[in-house]
């Protein structure tokens, strides 16, 4: 396989987070694990290994990733499942396979490595790349597509928001002024113009002066956000009691999606003051982590991309409001 094997950020505690839901034997059911974000398979390679109980469905946007996940998860045989799919298609992916209820839902929101190392992917600045960026290659517009066709506010709105780039206005101005001489194909212009905008002393601190611009790009492309939007309340539905959603996000505004999805399912909607909570009542979640969990100093040394990870997890300690209803639909074959 081209490269060397990434190691996930964060993967022992990753996997220790996913265990309790995976190795419970009660029942001697096989458990299920659905990978929302296959990539090179680390993840699920890990948890298949460690955990001889679980199941994995391995879902990925990106054609290639599938490919060459699953030539490396070929020896676990049917114990794992791929599938191409972008991951707020959980509901989908589950009723094709049949599946009600999960035991675990795992996101880790990083761009793959294989992607940052595939020069014709254009996810990676340091070489001249075509612009594309689209993590499923077979469909919609491209980060050349953004950069030609948006306006000088929809192009600032990406940076500042997606980016958190200090400089967003003026980088969409000087893209504007470019692109109406010669229209952006490959990274290596782009770059240039970054250098060229952003000032000596911005560029000197917080990594490649083009990081914050690529990753904003790469959002957008994907529509990375509305995508997680969808996806999460679908992942905390999925699972059945004692079943556990764990995230890593690289990105404040992923982060606070999460938060945020993880405390509506973990907060009682009953005043605090009542001297017992009437049954079924009781929240549906409670947080496995203390707030988001972080790489400590040696993690990062080792993979510095492990710098901005927060990790975050919830476990279902009540049944879904919906569930009872949801799968008579279900059942019934509603869409």
């Amino acid at each position: 396989m081209a490269g060397p094997l990434h190691v996930p950020v964060l993967l022992d505690r990753v996997v220790a987070l996913l265990a309790p839901a995976l190795e419970r034997d009660a029942d001697d059911r096989p458990r299920v694990m659905i990978d929302c974000t296959l990539g090179l398979g680390g993840h699920s390679e890990a948890v298949l290994t460690r955990l001889p109980s679980a199941r994995v469905i391995g879902v990925d946007r990106d054609t290639e990733a599938l490919r060459l996940a699953g030539e490396r998860l070929a020896p676990f045989g049917d114990r794992f499942t791929g599938v191409h799919a972008v991951y707020d298609e959980i509901p989908d992916v589950m009723a094709d396979l049949g599946l009600d209820e999960v035991d675990a839902v795992l996101f880790d929101l990083g761009v793959s490595s294989m992607q940052l190392d595939v020069r014709e992917r254009g996810f990676a600045y340091a070489e001249d790349a075509p612009l594309d960026m689209r993590m499923d290659g077979t469909t919609g517009p491209t980060a050349a597509d953004v950069l030609n066709s948006y306006s000088v506010g929809d192009l600032t709105r990406i940076l500042r928001d997606y980016g958190e780039e200090k400089f967003a206005r003026k980088i969409a101005q000087a893209v504007v002024r470019r692109r109406e001489a010669e229209p952006f194909t490959t990274s290596g212009p782009l770059v240039e113009l970054l250098y060229a905008e952003i000032p000596a002393p911005a560029r000197r601190t917080g990594g490649h002066p083009a990081k914050r611009t690529f990753q904003a790009l790469r959002m957008e492309v994907n529509d990375e956000l509305a995508v997680l939007r969808r996806a999460l309340p679908a992942a905390i539905e999925a699972i059945g009691v004692g079943g556990r959603v764990v995230v890593e996000s690289y990105h404040s505004l992923e982060d606070r999606m999460v938060k945020q999805a993880f405390a509506a399912g973990t907060r009682s909607e009953l005043p605090p003051d009542l001297p017992f909570v009437p049954e079924g009542s009781e929240p549906p979640l409670r947080q496995v982590t203390r707030g988001a969990e972080k790489a400590d100093e040696s993690e990062i040394a080792e993979n510095p991309r492990a710098a901005s990870v927060r990790l975050r997890a919830v476990e279902r300690v009540h049944p879904s409001k919906h569930s009872h209803q949801h799968h008579q639909s279900r059942n019934r074959g509603a869409v």
